[in-house]
């Protein structure tokens, strides 16, 4: 195990029943506030009304940024960066998922730096100072509410990069399960297989003696394996919402992922898929996932132990040798998000029916990814565009 910080200062709120706690939390920040948020959704459930509510009723003046988008604009950024600034406001409140989470960090850091917010997801060492966040979740997918990570969409440039900064990590977090009732069936699937991939990431790793790291990754693998399926069927149950809520705060809120380097490749090409085509994250990240296993497995006989480790531990699986194991993993993974969470599993069934773009999207997945060295099986350009091009068509098992 490496050397590692950890810092986690997030007052985290869960359960039902935990929103008239909102001004208390804010109070000490300021009472000039962004409200940011994403589509209709808050509105159409009543959650707008009580939050307004709240802010008004409890003497707080606020200022409104709607519509971020779902793979988040640096449009929006810079939008909220001039509403904070022109406002003389002093703390942001994110309703919504990830990508409103995900904006408002940059925005945070954006209004203390003189120059462009793009520069700060160009180069996060640019990130210093950040006007305080307090967010209330809607959607369980990407451990946002828990960590300094932001991922930023540039349409212009067609990029689509992750930042990060100790002080952008949210002072506070509600986290109501009851809030995510109202998740379809794609944006649920979308999300526990985003949760799943974050886990992935760190957990395929070379770093010796992760032993506590990897028991919590396994343990959230299978709390997801378990509950997904069943907030899919049963939308307003609470334990596999609840489960599912904290699931996704857990996978990456930083506990998995210190004391080991390296790792985080498909992250990396999919995020080309969704700069260049705005697919939904988690199902882009769900086609690629097994089909990076795969390949690992075919490339690289040191990958074999580890996929096998994660076939006995997750899946339960015993009969075979390593490489055996592995490719059994494999296909489970396929089935769980195919069948259970009933993903479409090909490029062309989410909206990706050319391949003119496979080769550019793959240079910028390796350049941006560094995906040429330090992780769990290193890839080349050749490499991507193999593992992109098997995505048009169905795994055989």
């Amino acid at each position: 195990m490496e050397n590692f910080r950890l810092q986690i200062p997030t007052d985290i709120r869960f359960g039902k029943d935990r929103l008239g706690e909102l001004p208390e939390v804010l109070a000490p920040l300021g009472k000039r506030v962004l409200l940011a948020y994403g589509g209709g959704s808050i509105k159409r459930s009543g959650l707008y009304d009580k939050v307004v509510d709240l802010l008004t009723d409890n003497g707080f003046t606020f200022v409104e940024l709607a519509g971020i988008e779902p793979n988040p604009r640096i449009d929006s950024v810079r939008e909220g960066v001039r509403l904070i600034r022109e406002n003389d406001l002093d703390v942001i409140l994110a309703v919504g998922g990830g990508s409103v989470v995900d904006a408002s960090k940059v925005i945070a850091g954006g209004v203390y730096y003189d120059g462009d917010a793009w520069d700060l997801v160009l180069d996060s060492s640019k990130i210093g100072k950040a006007v305080p966040i307090v967010d209330i979740l809607t959607l369980a997918a990407t451990g946002t509410e828990m960590n300094r990570n932001a991922v930023i969409s540039n349409p212009e440039t067609n990029e689509k990069l992750g930042t990060g900064g100790w002080d952008l990590i949210p002072r506070a977090s509600f986290l109501d399960p009851t809030l995510t009732f109202t998740v379809n069936k794609w944006q649920t699937a979308a999300g526990s297989a985003d949760m799943m991939s974050h886990l992935y990431e760190q957990y395929f790793n070379h770093t010796p003696a992760v032993d506590v790291q990897d028991g919590i990754a396994e343990g959230v693998m299978k709390t997801i394996i378990k509950h997904a399926p069943v907030a899919i069927k049963e939308p307003d149950n609470y334990d596999a919402r609840a489960n599912l809520l904290w699931a996704s705060t857990l996978a990456l809120n930083g506990l998995v992922a210190r004391g080991r380097s390296g790792g985080w490749t498909c992250h990396a090409i999919e995020h080309e898929l969704s700069a260049y085509y705005d697919i939904t994250h988690g199902i882009g990240l769900a086609v690629l996932t097994p089909r990076w296993m795969q390949f690992c497995i075919d490339k690289d006989d040191k990958s074999h132990a580890k996929l096998a480790t994660y076939a006995r531990n997750v899946w339960g699986l015993t009969e075979g040798s390593d490489e055996e194991l592995a490719r059994q993993a494999v296909e489970k993974t396929y089935r769980f998000l195919h069948e259970d969470l009933e993903i479409p599993m090909t490029l062309p069934e989410v909206g990706i029916e050319t391949k003119e773009l496979v080769l550019e999207m793959s240079e910028k997945a390796v350049l941006h990814g560094g995906l040429e060295r330090d992780k769990f099986v290193n890839l080349s350009v050749s490499d991507v565009e193999a593992i992109i091009l098997a995505c048009f068509e169905e795994m055989t098992f």
